[in-house]
């Protein structure tokens, strides 16, 4: 059964449209309450990780897909020069980060 039917089926039966058809009280809690706090140590050492492996395309790569998904959005959105700026000036603010936190961190 495609995702919609699942949807609309749901929806029958519990008399709610839409994402609220596929919800029930146990998955909202069982969502909120899962450790956090694991789950974000995960994410730092996968991207850590992907960092070491590959360097910073990924994330470029995943910067201009961004970039080109805001476009089909909004034809106003930053032109390509002001994107590389943008850029930029994000790279040497997360220097500058990195070096403060080196510093806070040896104290």
């Amino acid at each position: 059964m495609r995702r919609t039917e699942l949807k609309r089926a749901a929806g029958r039966v519990t008399g709610l449209t839409g994402y609220n058809a596929m919800m029930n009280r146990e998955d909202l809690l069982a969502f909120a309450h899962r450790d956090w706090a694991a789950l974000g140590r995960s994410k730092r050492e996968f991207w850590v990780e992907r960092f070491r492996r590959e360097g910073s395309a990924p994330a470029r790569h995943a910067s201009w897909l961004l970039l080109e998904h805001a476009r089909r959005l909004d034809a106003s959105v930053l032109t390509e020069a002001q994107h590389a700026d943008d850029l930029a000036h994000h790279v040497v603010l997360r220097g500058r980060l990195d070096r403060a936190a080196r510093a806070l961190a040896g104290r």
